[in-house]
């Protein structure tokens, strides 16, 4: 007969023994044969404590077959234009107080900005279209430094900048928003006869290098005509209708959009930043703003019909230089 010893009691395992053992265990605790044999497996059980509840879990989400969820497109427009509001602000003071510094550096007098103007302009379309074109450019600013000293305002001798241009300094644009707009537009008006006296030049001589100046050359005053700040046709609106600053800012932001172009992005940037800076003080309503754009209706006139007369010479004379090149199929 083999035993085990099992929580200090002894079971036997023989069949009559186990019998015998179950009949006793009904007897003493009344419970059924079967039961009390149950009941005395579980008592050889060791105790043990009863284990923690599992922590819940969080139920498993389907990743989405789109990604990850994506900002609304109001916000992520809100936010760039934001951060380009201040990169625009940031940049603008930047530059501008660069461009005020260049006439102060003795490199970059009329003529020495003039010939870095050729040589750069000359990596692209070649030095003899480079030359005509910043020639174009010194007419025009010339014609901006003619009605300054009219005015009685002394004014810097023209600086070029390569891919930008040209610009001239001077205290101001005069007494009144109509002398600022004789000054803007007087720009306009000579570069726009120095581009048409080249069409006569192309049509004597055959050359397509002088009607392809005189495009290039009427295409440039005419982008000049732009009602917004700082070009000539927002100096020419101070007179007349100050509000379209606004509309032609819009045309540029819808063109940067379009075409792309850094001239383009800085003329929104230092337009922005002057439009801002001037409707302010117009909004001020101070007497000597209320003077400064104080306008005769009949110069208003007048102003009008210089700058829509212009821009209607400019766009014929587009149309009849136009050179049509046939792109080359490889």
């Amino acid at each position: 007969m083999l035993a085990a010893i099992a929580g200090g009691t002894t079971v036997s395992h023989h069949p009559m023994a186990a019998q015998r053992q179950e009949r006793a265990c009904a007897e003493a605790t009344g419970m059924a044969p079967g039961r009390c044999h149950n009941h005395h497996m579980d008592a050889q059980r060791p105790w043990l404590p009863p284990t923690a509840p599992e922590p819940a879990t969080e139920p498993a989400t389907t990743p989405s077959p789109f990604g990850q969820s994506r900002t609304p497109m109001r916000k992520r427009i809100g936010g760039f234009l934001a951060a380009a509001l201040a990169l625009i602000v940031n940049v603008g003071a930047k530059l501008k107080a660069l461009l005020f510094l260049l006439p102060k550096l003795k490199l970059l007098t009329s003529s020495g900005s003039m010939l870095v103007s050729i040589a750069a302009y000359s990596l692209i379309w070649g030095w003899r279209f480079a030359l005509g074109f910043v020639l174009l450019l010194f007419v025009h600013e010339m014609g901006h430094v003619i009605q300054l000293r009219r005015e009685g305002i002394k004014a810097s001798a023209p600086v070029f900048i390569p891919f930008l241009g040209a610009a001239i300094w001077s205290k101001s644009l005069g007494d009144n928003a109509l002398a600022e707009a004789r000054v803007g537009l007087a720009g306009p008006i000579l570069g726009s006869a120095g581009a048409a006296a080249l069409i006569p030049v192309a049509q004597a001589t055959g050359n397509e290098l002088f009607q392809a100046l005189a495009f290039t050359g009427l295409l440039l005053n005419l982008f000049n005509l732009l009602p917004v700040l700082p070009l000539d046709g927002g100096r020419a609106m101070a007179a007349m209708a100050p509000w379209m600053w606004f509309v032609g800012f819009a045309v540029m932001v819808a063109a940067a959009v379009t075409f792309p172009n850094p001239i383009i992005l800085l003329v929104l940037l230092f337009g922005g930043l002057e439009t801002w800076r001037r409707w302010k003080l117009r909004r001020q309503a101070g007497a000597e703003q209320q003077a400064y754009y104080r306008v005769k209706p009949v110069h208003r006139l007048m102003v009008g019909a210089v700058y829509i007369g212009l821009i209607a010479l400019l766009a014929f004379g587009i149309w009849g230089t136009h050179l049509p090149r046939a792109l080359a199929v490889a």
